[in-house]
């Protein structure tokens, strides 16, 4: 077994490596083109699948035709490992901008490609300039484009749900747009947070039903947190969770990008 996640670790390196810098150079030239990102998107969505491969990790996809086709949502999912996101790109059947931790749009290519496909900046310690990236976020989806959140905001390390942030909540409040609930199995699995090492397996992205904002108001974001964590829960297989969620043992708290 060692040997095999040894294998996988150097093809998934060096596959990602190669296929990283390729798609992020002509990502970032043509990622401008209008309207900005679409095209670009198109080959992260492959890029996303060749990283997966070169891991050995294969991807399933349940849920796609829940998701909205005719207006711009929030996509919310639960963050496990670094594979989230080629999962995610891959497996999100539209358009769709990220909200990312700042310092990632300074790694040379894959920094320029998401700067360049319209992914948001979000700078966790400056409370200013990350109510701005959500007055930006807002402003793509009023653009008709969806933009994904990671409520916990960072990698959670044994498994758990980590409490939930509510800035992506306040966005789809303000711009009044349905938040779709995701949830990720088997990321951690194959690379858990701290670890480099792969482990050849599975990951399954689900997609929920879409959740109506309508009547909530800002007042009511506990509720729609409450329901929002859920739905992440049961999506990502933890029935548990959704009982204890469900008798009021949940947490909230402020704010909405990923880790990387």
């Amino acid at each position: 077994m060692l040997v095999l996640n040894l294998l996988a670790t150097a093809v998934f390196l060096l596959t990602g490596l190669v296929n990283t810098i390729l798609a992020g150079l002509i990502g970032t030239i043509i990622g401008f083109i209008p309207p900005r990102g679409d095209w670009t998107l198109r080959g992260a969505r492959i890029w996303g699948r060749l990283v997966l491969l070169g891991g050995f990790v294969r991807l399933r996809v349940q849920g796609a035709e829940r998701v909205p086709r005719d207006t711009p949502v929030v996509f919310m999912s639960n963050h496990e490992s670094w594979l989230d996101i080629p999962a995610l790109l891959a497996a999100i059947p539209v358009q769709v901008r990220f909200l990312a931790k700042k310092s990632l749009f300074s790694w040379p290519v894959f920094g320029w490609a998401i700067a360049s496909m319209g992914f948001i900046p979000v700078d966790r310690e400056n409370r200013k300039t990350a109510i701005k990236s959500f007055e930006e976020a807002a402003a793509r989806i009023r653009t008709g484009r969806s933009v994904l959140i990671f409520p916990e905001e960072t990698r959670t390390v044994d498994g758990n749900l980590l409490p939930f942030q509510r800035g992506g909540f306040l966005i789809a409040l303000k711009a009044a747009i349905p938040i779709v609930p995701v949830g990720l199995q088997g990321p951690r699995q194959c690379m858990p947070k701290h670890s480099y090492l792969m482990r050849p397996g599975t990951i399954t992205v689900r997609f929920g039903r879409a959740i109506s904002t309508a009547g909530h108001g800002v007042t009511g974001k506990g509720e729609l947190m409450a329901e929002v964590r859920r739905a992440v829960e049961e999506l990502r297989g933890n029935t548990a969770a959704v009982i204890e969620v469900s008798s009021g043992g949940s947490e909230v708290a402020a704010g909405g990008a990923h880790d990387g």
